[in-house]
């Protein structure tokens, strides 16, 4: 096998493998630092910063001969034999004059930077750069540009370049450039093309100073005083990892989390800025009830105990499980109606969608559905009913009354339903409704309940491509929202707190679906086996009306 040595430590490559100095190094435990380089995108070696000594080793003699020149380890393939020094004081020394040479044209607005806190040019020059500055201090702001759907922050660039390569590389829209030459040049967009896209926020991740800052974010938190949970996004059946930023139970910041397997280093601005109807005023937060005398607050043992009654009573129950919901959820609710009535009807709830996928020149993906989970919730309901019923199907029955019991779950970021729809289902005598925000559905309901968001729940989502992913909570829901997996939890009868591991675990045991998902999941996720055509799950489901911004 092609050996490698770097600072002394053994790499063993496989035949055929290609790894430049800085992957080669995180093999064996060391991080290069570097500015231009990213996984994601092409390869420029402009910044310098990421210079090593390179040798190589007689296999014979076992002597080792570096070479004069120091190289940049982003773009030296590493080979049999090869020899790097990433520590020495020739190392050193290039760092620190790489590092003193960016901060001599640098603002000393730190203070008043977004970036301060996350910043590559403070953590190298603490780590790597010079006792002294031999240059004087002059702090001064930066000159600021609207370009866009981004603030740019023109002298604190110190020319990367990876943004601009993101436009060409990943979105494939080109509006960034550099213009000027020389020690005048800068990052601008092309006359008439204003940095405007779908991935367009990336390109502030991929900055690694404050030259780029988000309009959403830019001056509203200090990132120290964040909290840091890794999640999924639920704006679509991508499912991209993310991190999702917080203070004090409110979101301020959604980041992509880098995951192989589903959006590798990015994401959306629909999933990036899409959470603020998390906070938005107009949220349910208390149960409803509906009587003779009009409708009225009430507490949930109210609805705890009344609510198993009435289904138990009634004759032909029905459940719609919303594509919203978590496998551990849905599949607590099918057992939980099942428990109360043998022959309920289930059906999933409406698919928000657009007319086709959008794939971008670097393989990224918007999914055409706007939910996170029907594969999931599919996989559940037809293990309970032997088959999956369409939103359309179940309004069209319920409409000819053959439900007098309804237990409808929806959780929609956006508009669901209108009131033709809302007004199909006839002679329900007991409607139950949960969801985020009042709807003309839930005006009609019998018990209207608050619903958590996708940020307040735990539990897994299966993309599009079959891929199961589990999700924390990361804020707590409105004082009087309970999520509804602790609900059902309860309902069920079960003791101690709701726990989603233990529900996942329970529901791998029972569908073979999510047997890959028995055990701990990884932070990645896991592979699902996808049915066969000829299995009621993978049926076709009727779509939803395309969601109206709210």
């Amino acid at each position: 096998m092609p050996t490698v040595i770097i600072d002394g430590r053994e790499l063993r490559l496989s035949e055929g493998e290609r790894l430049n100095g800085i992957e080669a190094a995180r093999r064996v435990g060391i991080e290069i630092p570097h500015y231009c380089w990213h996984p994601g995108l092409s390869v420029v070696g402009s910044c310098r910063m990421c210079l090593v000594e390179v040798g190589a080793r007689d296999p014979k003699t076992g002597k080792v001969t570096m070479q004069p020149k120091l190289a940049p380890a982003c773009n030296t393939i590493v080979a049999d034999g090869m020899v790097l020094v990433t520590e020495s004081e020739k190392v050193a020394l290039a760092r620190a004059r790489v590092e003193e040479g960016l901060l001599l044209r640098h603002p000393i607005d730190c203070p008043i930077c977004d970036k301060a806190g996350e910043c590559r040019l403070q953590d190298y020059h603490f780590q790597h750069g010079q006792d002294q500055r031999r240059a004087d201090i002059r702090p001064f702001t930066s000159r600021r540009r609207d370009i866009g759907d981004i603030t740019l922050f023109v002298d604190r660039c110190i020319m990367c370049s990876r943004c601009v390569r993101f436009v060409n590389e990943i979105s494939g829209t080109g509006e960034l450039m550099v213009v000027n030459r020389g020690a005048h040049e800068e990052i601008d967009v092309a006359p008439g093309y204003p940095l405007h896209n779908k991935l367009s926020g990336n390109v502030v991740d991929l900055c690694p100073v404050g030259a780029l800052a988000d309009k959403d974010f830019l001056y509203r938190q200090r990132v120290w005083f964040l909290r840091n949970h890794k999640s999924v996004c639920t704006r679509c059946a991508t499912g991209c990892s993310i991190w999702i930023d917080e203070n004090q139970d409110r979101i301020y910041r959604v980041r992509p989390r880098e995951n192989p397997h589903v959006n590798r280093w990015w994401i959306c601005n629909e999933g990036r800025y899409g959470h603020s109807y998390v906070h938005d005023p107009r949220r349910l937060t208390s149960p409803v009830r509906r009587t003779a005398a009009g409708r009225a607050p009430v507490d949930w043992s109210e609805v705890i105990d009344e609510a198993p009654k009435r289904f138990q009573a009634a004759r032909r129950p029905a459940g719609v499980i919303s594509p919203f919901l978590t496998v551990e959820e849905a599949f607590l609710l099918c057992r939980l109606l099942h428990k109360w009535h043998g022959q309920v009807v289930l059906a999933v709830g409406p698919v928000p969608s657009t007319d086709a996928d959008e794939t971008f020149p670097g393989g990224f993906v918007i999914s055409a559905e706007k939910c996170p989970n029907r594969r999931g919730v599919e996989a559940v309901v037809s293990h309970f009913a032997g088959g999956v019923i369409g939103w359309e199907e179940f309004l069209a029955r319920a409409a000819r009354s053959e439900f007098d019991a309804v237990w409808i779950t929806a959780g929609y970021p956006l508009p669901w339903i209108d009131a033709e729809q809302a007004s199909k289902p006839a002679g329900v005598e007991t409607l139950v409704v949960q969801d985020l925000f009042p709807s003309p559905l839930s005006d009609r309901a019998d018990f209207e309940l608050p619903g958590a968001a996708w940020a307040e729940r735990e539990g897994s989502y299966v993309n599009r491509n079959h891929w199961l992913q589990t999700a924390r909570w990361t804020i707590r829901p409105p004082a009087g929202v309970r999520t509804e997996g602790s609900l059902f939890w309860e309902l069920l009868g079960r003791e101690g707190l709701y726990r989603a591991q233990a529900v996942l675990e329970e529901a791998a045991v029972e569908i073979a679906y999510f047997s890959p998902a028995r055990g701990p999941v990884p932070e990645e996720g896991v592979q699902l086996t996808p049915p066969t055509a000829d299995e009621p799950s993978a049926a076709p489901l009727s779509r939803g009306p395309t969601a109206i911004r709210r």
